[in-house]
């Protein structure tokens, strides 16, 4: 064996050692009341985990959830859904601490996603309840009597969030974690399942915001470089009008690809609305209409209206301008990427700016110098 070949079989075992398994982990828990499941599973997102027995005689089940809250006012929860994988029809046990500070476990119906009531009936019932916080870990304990006996395999989500109001808890988040917690596990096997619907619709965001930061946030931006600093240059006539008119029309078709992929990722995600980001990319794609539109009516260089004509181009295009650089930004911030892509995004601007701030000062320096030349001139 090749020594290259030797160094890296020497660091997967070491990495092997150092870092114990997910399972190791689950099981390697220990609960204040010495309590001990028969199974345990470490659920893919959120940092959490659920332990479990479960009793076949009497349809029993007794679950202990662990999760760290969003903050140490927080909140935790761990659903069953009888009816579909997801939040909606979600019957929820709530872990928080009151207002005196004690840990309690609260019961609720999700019945949609604008209807969350608390309920003491739920699809199962409740025998028992606890909750505690320590080591800035929520743990909840329950014991359930299922209805349907001879149903192992069940739809669960489980969900952290930030703080309780008024004893009510406040909407978690919606990052891709949020929105991937949830799926199906079955109490003999201890099988356990993610939705892969989650993963889709983690795509789909991704697919909408890279087509949107191409779009509006590039080649839009590059188009106005082009129109404004280019013609400066008579060599460039009628180069950089050609190449002004692929950047946007280019930028046009795909923004409004990703502009059709946010209205259906919108329409598949009722309750869960980004009014600012919405409205944006639908004026965006409407002035950017326009303004295609207006292409067709553009009048002759020596026409009377030509004056006006550009004065409603550069406007609306400048106001393009700032609108889809503040909804690329509102779209990091609903995507949360990690930090490198925001940054390279960032990057990138800057190298846009200095290279504008350049081809300014370059314009002037050639536009003074003609009139320099007109002016000495008998």
């Amino acid at each position: 064996m090749s020594s290259p070949a030797v160094l890296v079989a020497v660091i997967l075992v070491i990495a092997s050692l150092i870092s114990p398994s997910l399972s190791q982990i689950c099981s390697s828990q220990k609960f204040t009341n010495n309590k001990v499941y028969a199974r345990c599973s470490d659920l893919p997102v959120l940092k959490s985990f659920l332990h479990w027995t479960y009793d076949t005689d009497n349809s029993t089940l007794s679950v202990a959830f662990v999760a760290p809250p969003d903050k140490p006012d927080g909140w935790i929860a761990w659903a069953i859904n009888p009816n579909a994988p997801g939040m909606v029809g979600a019957q929820t046990l709530f872990a928080f601490k009151n207002s005196k500070g004690e840990m309690v476990v609260k019961t609720y119906d999700i019945s949609s996603y604008s209807s969350i009531k608390e309920s003491s009936k739920l699809w199962f019932d409740v025998k028992e309840t606890a909750a505690e916080f320590s080591g800035g870990l929520m743990r909840l304990f329950a014991t359930l009597v299922l209805p349907e006996k001879g149903k192992t395999t069940l739809n669960h989500v489980w969900q952290v969030g930030p703080s309780v109001t008024g004893g009510f808890p406040a909407k978690h988040g919606f990052q891709p974690a949020n929105l991937n917690s949830k799926g199906t596990f079955d109490l003999l096997s201890g099988e356990s399942k993610t939705s892969a619907s989650g993963d889709s619709r983690v795509s789909r965001k991704n697919i909408h915001g890279i087509l949107n930061a191409i779009s509006w946030g590039f080649l839009f931006p590059v188009g106005i470089i082009i129109a404004r600093y280019m013609r400066t240059f008579q060599s460039a006539d009628p180069a950089w009008f050609y190449l002004h008119i692929s950047c946007q029309c280019s930028a046009y078709v795909i923004g409004v690809a990703g502009w059709a992929t946010g209205l259906k990722l919108g329409s598949e995600s009722k309750g869960i609305t980004y009014d600012v980001h919405r409205n944006i990319g639908i004026a965006l794609f409407c002035l950017a209409t326009l303004q295609v539109f207006a292409l067709l009516l553009r009048p002759k260089k020596d026409h009377m209206y030509r004056f006006y004509w550009n004065i409603y181009h550069h406007g609306v295009g400048y106001t393009m301008l700032i609108l889809s650089l503040v909804n690329v930004f509102k779209g990091l911030d609903i995507l949360d990427p990690a930090t490198k892509w925001r940054s390279a995004y960032i990057g990138i601007l800057v190298v846009l700016g200095v290279i504008a701030l350049l081809l300014e000062v370059v314009t002037w320096i050639v536009v003074l110098k003609r009139k320099s030349n007109k002016s000495t001139k008998p």
